[in-house]
């Protein structure tokens, strides 16, 4: 039986988290690869690509031509991954903070707004992290961040406010656990919540929602099997939640959705392959929760991935552009933009520091050659990959080890 030891050796190489954090959410990869890779079965396999091909055929018919756009800001953060980012109202602005950048764990903030990236200097900050989370709640109008992972697993509270520009560590009477990976999103009645995460020992299945001042737990009826670093994001036009995926000692390769009250696991006719640290956000221009990337049994993902409410499945966006393979990025939806961004994240190679946006448009992004001519259904040209900026080849470093698992 392979051990986590040696997942983690297997998986890990420059530009991967360090091993420390990634035995804290390595753990059911190991699981899922060996699931994953057992079967060969060829009609199997044909069924399946046949399937997301009419996925994507009718997203075509259904959204348009939806494509991704590298930006170039005149300014940028250094590369990194596992970053939490969120958009701030109260700012207007898309807030960035901490990451891995392979050599050591980081607690800058960053804005954007559509043009650059701008560093904000604070009064205070929370200690460097990686694998935390954040979320706007907007009954308090505060970017709530929980958790993480730098050699220690966290449970502080933090709160960013737009309009002072500055953090505030609080001192909740009760939290969750100290974990790395949760999941943090909007509830439908605008609190922040909180699901899952791994504390070292054990993969969380408890449910919590922010006060204000105080954490308090949730008992829904149903809740879905433990895990962390999901892909978790809410459709504010209908309140529901959407959550794929993660790392879990049972199997995560499963969707649910939450209406403010209860889970339900749903069964769609197609999904994802199983992905842990995806990127998601919800795209009120293409309807739905949109999940990107992620890494699936040692191999980083690129597909575009949108949850159909309505059909309760999930369809692959065809896109003619792609951000390069990648799982930690941080993605969210600019309200002032009109747009999802996606910023930052790690490969095999190393850690990326890119910042792309997602157009959702009724016609295809027109291919950069002079020699195009119109046609009555348009047909994006093949192109190949854009190449990634340059990005951070980190060296090893000693980091503490996380007390193993049971």
């Amino acid at each position: 039986m392979v051990k986590d030891k040696d997942f983690a050796k297997q998986k890990v190489t420059p530009g991967d988290l360090t091993p420390s954090l990634l035995s804290a959410l390595s753990h059911a990869g190991m699981k899922f690869t060996r699931v994953r890779y057992f079967s060969h079965a060829s009609p199997i396999l044909i069924c399946y690509c046949i399937s997301i091909a009419f996925a994507a055929s009718a997203a075509a018919a259904q959204f348009g031509f939806p494509d991704w756009i590298e930006l170039s800001p005149t300014n940028s953060p250094p590369a990194r991954s596992y970053l939490a980012m969120a958009y701030d109202p109260a700012s207007g602005k898309v807030i960035m903070f901490g990451g891995d950048n392979g050599m050591t764990y980081l607690n800058d903030t960053w804005s954007f707004d559509g043009t650059s990236w701008t560093q904000i200097a604070t009064q205070s900050a929370p200690p460097a992290r990686a694998a935390a989370q954040m979320t706007y709640d907007s009954v308090t109008q505060k970017v709530v961040l929980f958790g993480g992972f730098n050699g220690t697993y966290l449970g502080d509270t933090w709160l960013w406010d737009g309009s002072t520009l500055q953090w505030t560590q609080t001192t909740p009477q009760h939290h969750p656990s100290a974990v790395t990976g949760p999941m943090l999103f909007p509830d439908p009645n605008g609190r922040a919540d909180l699901f899952g995460g791994f504390n070292g020992q054990f993969y969380q299945l408890t449910m919590w929602q922010w006060g204000g001042t105080d954490w308090t737990q949730l008992f829904p009826q149903t809740v879905p099997f433990a895990r962390s670093s999901a892909a978790v994001a809410t459709n504010s036009s209908t309140g529901q939640v959407v959550m794929f995926g993660g790392l879990a000692d049972v199997n995560p390769n499963n969707t649910w959705t939450y209406d403010g009250t209860t889970w339900a696991l749903q069964s769609p006719a197609v999904q994802p392959f199983l992905v842990y640290a995806a990127s998601a956000a919800f795209d009120p221009g293409l309807q739905g929760v949109v999940l990107f990337g992620g890494g699936s049994g040692g191999v980083d993902q690129n597909t575009t991935w949108l949850w159909d409410q309505v059909g309760t499945t999930w369809i692959q966006l065809s896109t003619q552009h792609s951000p390069p393979p990648r799982e930690g990025a941080g993605m969210a939806y600019d309200v002032a933009l009109g747009r999802v961004i996606l910023f930052g994240g790690q490969d095999n190679n190393g850690k990326f520091n890119d910042t792309w946006e997602l157009i959702s448009t009724s016609t295809p992004t027109p291919t950069p050659t002079p020699t195009v001519t119109a046609t009555p259904t348009p047909t994006p040209t093949p192109t190949g990959t854009p190449s990634p900026k340059p990005r951070v080849t980190p060296t090893a470093r000693p980091r503490p080890t996380p007390p193993p698992r049971p």
